[in-house]
């Protein structure tokens, strides 16, 4: 039940407009099960009077039916559109704080969840919700109270021929029941086939491109097959189940419809029961058909809505593997002297990624990053601004360790350029302001052009800064975004800067004026970058060699060249032929405003 609880709590937040629903749902209730009753007095005391001239009380009984039934027909409205209203706001609720939750946890959380599901999660799984608030809170309370009521009130009636009425009212019940109970299992896996088919869906829009560059349209089509089918089978199922309750419940009720006539009849005849009585009966049990046959619909709208609730509360329960302390302090007038005492880290126990990490990082230093795959580098930079917390060990800004100040002022006072550049839908401008949303023209222009990017945005967009950006920066070149992302970085002016990679995806040339850019704007900021470009190797303060989790070398490159250690070897291999093209590669004027765009 703690999933019911947890979602009757979402409701209850709203306490005024649940207390103005329920008042609807007794009203509805109430004016309903006095119909049969205002029908029953017409029969026995309106129709008579007719036959004696006297039309007032079946005036009279006309008049109140009409009113009950439009007092009834007000109370539903006002039942049915305060469900809504009220299933619309923990809907509402529901995916803010599934979003927020999202937004706060850290990078371990989503590298372990698939983005498909977390979509799935977020809509049709709160859609689940939404219906349950809107038939599993007010219309089973509605139920509940008409069927008890219409119940007592047979019995008192006639008991023998509430009776014998009860057997099919409680099978019909019964069928209800057994029906949604299979439908339940059937939901579930509907659901979990809902959220797999928008995983393919999603990886295959993500990666329309390496699909196509492969030919594996026709792989990718057998995999969406294979979960719509699945999808298709369950949904069968569910229907094939809908379809077989429907008749039987149907049938049951005119069974008892009929034995309940037969067996009125026979009290009439014996005096114990009035034909208004039994017209009133009759009208209970026909009545009681719908909402004992939706009761299996309340039923199965309430499992889906708990299988739908598990899957929403792990999201909103999950905890963030970095947590920000109650007594965390802001991180002001950073300097940006950055130390890793001791770090190790690893994603479990089991596999440790870094081991035994010490580096010191003066203001204004350059720290370079080298090594092969996998050695840790992006580790090492993650760990920073604390998308991952450090196993053992602990990170220093200024003498502060940083899990003790807050995470927005930690995250405030650097800025990154990811190995993989994300540009948002939107326009060139939207893209570099995204950290400064109110900046200026004149500040994003500033940026742009320490980007080495201005020239390009001005004389070969025709729209300039307002030029609509697709889809990641599907519009643009891997050089482009590049230095998009690299102006972004720029408009913050923080102390700390952190390159992963950033100049990976460009060529010789456009590299170079990037780095013309940064040298001046590395001026008086600590930088940690990650790069295979000699000229970002040679320019570095120090050059930190990580093989394996484990800086095996650090200095100068200069230093490093004649230990003739790994350095060396990583020289020899992959920085060597950077330096022999270097000496040959004129490079574009990269005084004022002119860049040439080439090869980019």
């Amino acid at each position: 039940m703690s999933i019911y609880i947890r979602l009757y709590k979402l409701v209850l937040k709203y306490r005024m407009r649940v207390a103005l629903a329920w008042l609807c749902v007794f009203g509805a209730a109430g004016f309903q099960l006095v119909s049969p009753k205002l029908v029953q007095w017409a029969i026995d005391n309106g129709i008579p009077a007719v036959a004696q001239t006297n039309r007032t009380p079946l005036l009279i009984a006309a008049a109140a039916i009409f009113g009950a039934a439009a007092l009834r027909s007000l109370a539903q409205y006002g039942r049915q559109f305060l469900g809504q209203v009220l299933g619309q706001n923990v809907a509402y609720d529901l995916r803010n704080s599934i979003y927020n939750r999202l937004q706060h946890l850290s990078f371990a959380y989503h590298d372990s969840h698939q983005t498909g599901q977390l979509m799935s999660r977020a809509t049709q799984d709160v859609e689940a919700v939404q219906q349950f608030v809107q038939m599993g809170v007010l219309q089973a309370v509605y139920f509940l109270v008409f069927i008890s009521g219409a119940l007592i009130l047979m019995l008192a009636s006639n008991w023998r021929l509430g009776l014998i009425s009860l057997p099919f009212l409680l099978f019909i019940a019964g069928s209800s029941g057994f029906f949604s109970g299979k439908l339940r299992a059937t939901w579930y896996r509907v659901q979990n086939g809902l959220a797999r088919l928008t995983t393919v869906l999603q990886e295959n829009l993500s990666g329309a491109r390496v699909v196509k560059s492969f030919g594996r349209e026709d792989l990718e089509i057998k995999k969406f097959d294979k979960e719509a089918e699945a999808l298709f089978k369950d949904s069968y199922e569910s229907t094939r189940l809908q379809s077989i309750s429907v008749p039987t419940m149907t049938g049951i009720w005119m069974l008892g419809m009929a034995v309940t006539i037969w067996y009125g009849g026979r009290e009439i005849a014996a005096v114990r029961l009035t034909p208004g009585e039994l017209a009133g009966f009759a009208l209970y049990l026909t009545l009681l058909q719908q909402p004992l046959r939706m009761l299996g619909m309340v039923i199965n709208v309430a499992a889906r809505a708990y299988s739908a609730g598990q899957r929403v509360f792990e999201i909103l329960d999950a905890e963030s593997a970095v947590k920000e302390r109650p007594d965390a302090t802001a991180l002001r007038d950073v300097g940006g002297h950055v130390r890793f005492e001791n770090v190790s880290f690893g994603y479990d126990r089991l596999s440790p990624v870094l081991s035994g990490i010490n580096i010191d990082a003066k203001p204004g230093q350059v720290v370079a990053l080298l090594g092969p795959t996998g050695s840790g580098k992006t580790t090492v930079v993650n760990l920073l601004p604390r998308f991952y917390d450090v196993s053992e060990g602990r990170i220093t800004i200024d003498g502060k360790d940083i899990r003790d100040v807050t995470l927005a002022s930690l995250r405030r006072c650097m800025t990154i350029v990811q190995q993989e550049v994300f540009l948002f839908t939107g326009t060139i401008r939207d893209n570099i302001s995204y950290g400064i949303p109110d900046a200026t023209q004149e500040q994003i222009e500033r940026a742009a052009k320490a980007a080495r990017i201005h020239d390009f945005i001005v004389n070969n967009m025709e729209q300039g800064y307002d030029t609509w950006v697709g889809e990641r920066g599907s519009t643009l070149s891997g050089g482009q975004k590049q230095r998009v992302a690299m102006a972004r970085t720029l408009l913050l002016d923080p102390p700390i800067m952190i390159l992963d990679d950033s100049t990976s995806a460009v060529d010789t040339e456009t590299e170079y004026l990037i780095q013309q850019a940064l040298q001046e704007v590395m001026k008086g900021r600590t930088t940690f970058v990650i790069a295979q470009r000699l000229r970002t190797v040679k320019m570095a303060d120090q050059i930190l060699v990580l093989n394996r989790g484990k800086i095996v070398e650090q200095g100068r490159h200069g230093e490093l060249l004649q230990k003739d250690g790994f350095y060396r070897r990583i020289y020899d291999l992959e920085l060597r032929d950077q330096e022999e093209a270097l000496s040959e590669v004129r490079p574009a004027s990269v005084s004022g405003e002119h860049i040439t765009e080439k090869g980019v």
